[in-house]
């Protein structure tokens, strides 16, 4: 019994042996699934269900393993192709009705099983979402040419709909009846992109209730069961989420250097939302030097007017004919440092940048995760610097050029940026 790990390859031996750990230097499959006293889990056919139970609460399925075969897609026997959006949280898989076949489509064992657990995915209460069968899916992966004998775990995943459509047969040039199904990936994050077995072998313990073995479930199933598909678009898989600061690593710790330097801060510019911008300003032109770029500060736009844009910069990348230069329209918002700066707020910068411009945004805040989702999956062409990186970097200029004093290092800032207020446009920068 081990963790099924998202993007890992297993070993699925013909032998089905759940002894060794480690088979030809691939994690076991029938170790890592083996639950003692229980049968063997297989993935022999593209759909699997785990035997039902009739636990304490009443009967439940365990859960339904799903198996895709690429190798298959195309051929005669299997003319249609399974889709895996991993990066998206989003997989399209077929159901196992054929041609020729006399049962009605939802007969066939696979449809069946996944059609029992499309019902309870559809469920309205927790105590029946608690009960519903998770899908655990795996794809056929090709190991030096061969390509049988391994599965790649792909993530957990319940059934966001399911349809009836009419497929065409590869050999018989005849069509028939199948289902098809729209999977929801869930976020698996919290749990290091893994799936602890020991929750299926909770859920197949038949002296236990489902919402005994929910303890042990992934994060994101729980919050499913408890809000249920109202909650799907914060709980879905996104690659993008990697790159996702949650909002209490976006704050300094309380008490601390930059706590204190942060609310300084804020209670000296709450109310001067100008001179905020010029000190926005200095700080976006430090980050964008840091990694040795040639940064050039431009100007502070006038109080009426901005079009959006509180300050403008230029960013010089390489030189001569083989560089190129990119007008910087920046944006400042001193807010509580407790306040977060939304997805529209964001939006509304990105919507005036054109091509051959980037945006920096600076406030005393944080991004809330959905904006900064956003960010990265439409590639916004932005730069957010939080309320933390704000402070540690008010703090490193106090420190090099004012010894330590953040006061003397803002009213510097304040005094060199004065004289620098205009109405121009953004990409007169290009000029200078």
């Amino acid at each position: 019994m081990g963790d099924l790990k998202v993007g890992e390859v297993l070993r699925y031996a013909a032998g089905k042996d759940q002894a060794p750990a480690m088979l030809d230097g691939y994690a076991n499959f029938h170790h890592v699934t083996y639950s003692p006293g229980q049968k063997r889990v297989l993935l022999e056919a593209g759909i699997n269900g785990v035997a039902q139970v009739s636990g304490a609460d009443g009967p439940r399925r365990p859960a339904v393993l799903i198996r895709s075969s690429p190798w298959k897609a195309g051929s005669e026997q299997t003319p249609w192709h399974d889709v895996f959006d991993m990066d998206n949280g989003h997989v399209r898989y077929f159901g196992d009705h054929k041609a020729g076949l006399t049962s009605a489509p939802g007969a066939t064992k696979g449809n069946a099983w996944l059609l029992q657990a499309f019902e309870g995915h559809q469920a309205h209460t927790p105590a029946e979402r608690a009960v519903a069968a998770p899908l655990l899916l795996f794809r056929s992966v090709s190991v030096d040419g061969k390509p049988k004998g391994h599965v790649e775990f792909c993530g957990l995943g319940l059934i966001e709909r399911a349809e009836r459509l009419v497929q065409w047969s590869g050999s018989g040039h005849t069509t028939f009846v199948n289902y098809v199904y729209d999977i929801a990936l869930l976020d698996l994050s919290a749990e290091a992109d893994q799936v602890s077995w020991k929750w299926i072998d909770a859920r197949r313990d038949s002296g236990a209730t489902a919402a005994d073995a929910l303890g042990l479930a992934p994060t994101a199933w729980r919050e499913w069961v408890k809000r249920g598909n109202s909650a799907l678009p914060r709980l879905r898989r996104r690659v993008a989420r990697a790159r996702v600061t949650k909002m209490r690593d976006q704050r300094p710790a309380e008490g601390s250097p930059e706590a204190v330097a942060l609310q300084a801060v804020y209670e000296r510019f709450d109310d001067r939302k100008h001179d905020f911008e010029a000190l926005a300003s200095a700080v976006a032109a430090r980050v964008l030097r840091g990694e040795g770029n040639s940064y050039v500060e431009g100007w502070l736009t006038r109080r009426s007017g901005d079009g959006g844009a509180d300050f403008v910069g230029r960013l010089d990348v390489g030189s001569g004919l083989a560089g190129t230069s990119l007008v910087v329209l920046g944006q400042a918002k001193c807010i509580k440092p407790t306040s977060t700066v939304s997805a529209e707020e964001i939006a509304r910068v990105v919507a005036r940048l054109r091509r051959g411009w980037i945006g920096v945004y600076v406030t005393t805040g944080s991004y809330s995760e959905p904006a900064q989702l956003e960010m990265v999956e439409d590639q916004y062409p932005i730069v957010l610097i939080n309320g933390m990186h704000l402070a540690r970097e008010l703090l490193a200029i106090a420190r090099d050029d004012h010894a330590g004093d953040l006061g003397a290092c803002v009213e510097h800032i304040l005094s060199s940026q004065s004289a620098v207020i205009t109405n121009r446009r953004p990409e007169e920068i290009l000029l200078q």
